[in-house]
């Protein structure tokens, strides 16, 4: 049986869940291009309507960070864009559509025609990119005989796209989207569908994932052990809870020194000053509350046969 090996220790398992985006794939090339475009689609659509979308509520919607000029630069892992289902993204859009004065028809029908520009934008793109080490640990879990799947509270035919783009959809025995379940994560629907195909038991499966959706998917289904990737510094940036847990928690003054920039940037600057492990660690727990293991990358993670 192969035996995964986090910072933790070890663990005896037959199987690995993962999540797809932050966890395979990079997070904001893939949906920041694509929420970049639904916005502005969706500004543009509500222009010609004789409709203004408040430029403050950007961020609000999704869950992202903005630079000046509007480019998406970061966002909250606890947020609708990383952790809600795609449905749960155009009920947003079509109730601020709603609320600007549009009919719920034709708040529906807006979102529609932005989600086909978004998707027509990354079918010609194409923007992923895996995670640091990602690669190198897929070919450890084929030489072990880990099998393998994906959950992801994206669509499957998206997801089967996304991996085939990214070129590792023949690592996978199973693809497990949100549209395959009645219910999406937190819930454990999806890893014990995908234990099911796997033809493992949960208790012989880790999760990886980046966010909390995915440590409470994996805790409700029994899963062996839940590891969350936390990535770096920087990739926090949006979730201010993370920096006023830790700020709260005695952990003040690389926060206090960063405080009067602004609360997103805080961690940010922590980072670049040198001043990274203990911010970073409570930051990384905070965003993974439930998570049994957390690592910055892949780099952290191995995986080998069990000595008999």
């Amino acid at each position: 049986m192969p035996e995964l090996i986090t910072p933790q220790g070890k663990h005896s398992i037959s199987a690995i869940l993962f999540d797809k985006d932050g966890t395979l794939l990079q997070f904001i090339s893939l949906w920041g291009s694509w929420a970049e475009c639904f916005l502005e689609q969706f500004t543009r659509q509500l222009a010609k309507r004789g409709l203004e979308f408040p430029v403050q509520h950007r961020a609000a919607l999704l869950g992202t960070v903005h630079d000046a000029g509007g480019r998406i630069t970061g966002y909250d892992r606890n947020g609708p864009l990383a952790m809600g289902t795609m449905s749960d993204l155009y009920a947003i859009l079509s109730w601020q559509g709603y609320l600007l004065g549009l009919s719920w028809a034709e708040s529906m029908e807006l979102v529609t025609l932005c989600r086909q520009e978004a998707d027509a934008l990354l079918e010609r793109s194409r923007p992923v990119l895996p995670l640091p080490g990602l690669l190198h640990f897929l070919d450890q879990c084929a030489a072990c005989g880990a099998a393998l799947a994906v959950v992801t509270a994206d669509e499957t035919a998206a997801a089967e796209n996304h991996l085939r783009w990214l070129g590792i959809r023949g690592y996978f025995s199973a693809v497990i989207g949100t549209d395959q379940v009645e219910r999406g994560k937190p819930f454990p629907d999806m890893a014990l569908l995908a234990c099911e195909r796997l033809g493992v038991l949960p208790a012989e499966a880790a999760v990886i994932g980046d966010t909390n959706g995915d440590m409470r998917m994996a805790r409700a289904a029994g899963a062996a052990v839940a590891v969350g990737i936390a990535g770096a510094a920087d990739s926090v940036a949006g979730n201010t809870s993370a920096v006023d847990a830790a700020a709260h928690g005695g952990i003040t003054s690389a926060v206090d020194a960063a405080a009067y920039g602004g609360i997103t940037s805080a961690v940010d600057t922590a980072a670049y000053a040198g001043i990274t492990s203990t911010v970073d660690a409570a930051a990384a727990r905070c965003l993974l509350p439930d998570a049994d293991s957390i690592v910055q990358s892949y780099a952290e993670l191995s995986i080998e046969r069990k000595a008999r």
